[in-house]
């Protein structure tokens, strides 16, 4: 695994210390810099080692910060962030994490009440002392006072994002080892959850401590927790990653016990006592002749462990794929024979909802087609922004700017054999309006209508403004319905059973936007969605090629919201794609 993902995260904390200092033009520079290395193809460490012009190749980043970046692998720091860090020991974090406090906030807090932790802002606005700083006010206290317990909720998981590229390299890197027999990953990241605990990576092996050493010498693990004979803990980038060894024959039985989830464990269970058989992290054993089967976790005649899929036959099921094991009606699926047949990633043959530098986009429009063409799409949509509510700092197009764009995708159209939509991604505002012209949106290939502010609307205003945006004629694509980012924000609190009603009987798909730091909407209300009529999307919202790669994401939130191939939009032929569109 490359050190892109650690190198960005510094600039990126970097650019919130100066912020907070109240630094002019450098955050927002540190903020591209870091954007652009955590996307660039090469390794950071590579072209750091090649020294700082090699650094300089990156889009954005020049002497000022690939010195820096030299600095850190040569050094293991950078003198400047520590320097700020000291003038400003807070857990940037942690704050700016809360709803509404961002990196200026947190230095003027840090400045009038010395405030550092979560715990001492808490306290502040419970006491009414941040009502009394200049610039603040009881309305802004009292927000701070309601956010802070979601923030506190989400420091306690990491988005699946940040902890599944992390996991695939420990894999990768598990799987060159001799020892290995199999590897995978359990837990609810196998689950594609869309937060998780800590990463669990399962290893079949004969020689669990020669694995264990293995894995303690991982490259990008910074710290090594605790380690045993087949069991041994690693921390990296801040994320916990837990390896557990078993023998071969006992892989598939574990691989299912350490994936869960625990309802659906337990509803398993009950289902082998009913046939008088024992399951657990060992297999599944025949015990109608063991008279205390419960002395011994392996008493009786073992039927099944060495694959996963062994252990539900022993029970007369099908594999029930680990996006649904959440004991919401999947075991009564599979005994029925109703499962259904998950989408695939390979299903996908477009993305409808992408951005290009005419709006918020790093990459032009011709980048952009390319990298669509790349991934053998059939279709690709080009979304920017208009403007309306939620954009700020001039990102959207108006909507002469929309029609002048008309002929900048025709022209890239005849260029390509990809048939490339021209759309738009307007802004709902508060009351469930479109922003931009009606003229412009009949005349465009696809509206995508996404709320971007008036976040915190009860849920019957939430709701009767996304059926109002859905009603609209010419709206194809509900975008990230709930407007929530992951540990950042809750989003909109929605009715969604009548949102799809609405969207399946005015021809409007529902998005799941792919970006893993929405995952919206997410897979439990996908079901709910599809349950109710309506066509679901999986979009990336990229705004980069390497974006195009979060559809795996969405095919996998998806799948747990129990999506075949043909409930999605964007694996449709394009014939039939176009006859939905407006």
């Amino acid at each position: 695994m490359s050190r892109n993902d650690e190198v960005a995260s510094l600039f990126e904390e970097f650019a919130d210390l100066l912020e907070a200092r109240d630094v002019a033009y450098k955050p927002s520079t540190y903020r591209r810099a870091a954007e652009n290395i955590r996307e660039h193809p090469r390794p950071i460490e590579e072209l750091a080692d090649e020294g700082q012009a090699a650094v300089e190749e990156i889009q954005g980043v020049g002497d000022a910060i690939s010195s820096k970046v030299v600095e850190y692998f040569e050094t293991g720091s950078i003198e400047e962030l520590a320097e700020l860090r000291e003038e400003l020991p807070v857990d940037m974090a942690t704050l700016t994490s809360v709803e509404g406090v961002g990196p200026k906030t947190v230095g003027k807090l840090y400045e009038a009440l010395g405030i550092t932790t979560l715990d001492e802002l808490e306290a502040a606005a419970e006491e009414g002392k941040i009502r009394e700083v200049s610039g603040f006010g009881a309305k802004t206290e009292e927000n701070i006072r309601e956010n802070v317990p979601f923030a506190r909720q989400a420091q306690e998981r990491e988005r699946l994002g940040d902890a599944r590229p992390l996991a695939d390299d420990v894999l990768d890197y598990l799987r060159d080892d001799e020892d290995v027999r199999q590897a995978d990953v359990a837990g609810s990241i196998r689950r594609w959850r869309d937060t998780i605990g800590d990463v669990d990576v399962l290893v079949a092996s004969e020689s669990g401590e020669a694995v264990v050493e293995t894995f303690t010498d991982w490259p990008a693990a910074n710290t090594v927790i605790e380690a045993g004979t087949s069991k041994a803990s690693v921390r990296s980038n801040g994320i916990r990653v837990d390896l557990r060894v078993v023998v071969p024959e006992e892989f598939g039985a574990a691989l299912q016990y350490f994936t869960g989830s625990k309802d659906h464990n337990v509803k398993l269970r009950n289902v082998a006592i009913d046939r008088d058989l024992k399951m657990n992290e060992y297999g599944v054993f025949d015990v109608s002749d063991v008279d205390d089967a419960d002395a011994d976790q392996r008493a009786g005649e073992k039927v099944a462990g060495e694959t996963e899929a062994s252990m539900y036959e022993a029970l007369g099921l099908p594999l029930v794929p680990p996006e649904l094991r959440e004991d919401t009606g999947e075991i009564e699926a599979a005994r029925d024979g109703e499962l259904p047949t998950l989408v695939e990633r390979g299903d996908v043959r477009g993305d409808l909802h992408t951005h290009t530098d005419w709006s918020d986009g790093r990459y032009s429009l011709s980048e952009m087609v390319a990298a669509a063409e790349k991934r053998g799409y059939d279709y690709y949509a080009v979304t920017d922004h208009a403007t309306g509510p939620g954009m700020v700092g001039g990102v959207g197009l108006d909507d002469d700017e929309l029609r002048e764009q008309m002929g900048a995708v025709a022209d890239v159209a005849g260029e390509t054999d990809l048939e490339l939509l021209h759309g738009v991604e307007a802004n709902v505002d508060a009351e469930g309006g479109i922003s931009v012209g009606d003229d412009v949106l009949s005349d465009l290939d696809i509206v995508v209508a996404s709320p971007h502010a008036a976040l915190g609307q009860d849920r019957e205003t939430a709701t009767e403004r996304l059926v109002n945006a859905v009603e609209h004629p010419s709206v194809d694509v509900l975008g990230h319905p709930t407007g929530r980012l992951i540990n950042e924000r809750p989003g909109l609190e929605l009715d969604v059973e009548r949102v799809a009603r609405a969207a399946a009987e005015n021809g409007v798909a529902l998005e799941i936007n792919a970006d893993p730091a929405r995952l919206d909407l997410r897979g439990e209300l996908v079901r709910v969605a599809l349950e109710a009529g309506a066509t679901i999307v999986t979009n990336t919202d990229a705004h980069a090629p390497g974006g195009l790669d979060y559809v795996r994401y969405g095919v996998h939130t998806a799948r747990r919201g129990w999506c075949e191939a043909g409930d999605v939009l964007n694996t449709w032929p394009v014939e039939d794609l176009r006859s939905f569109l407006h």
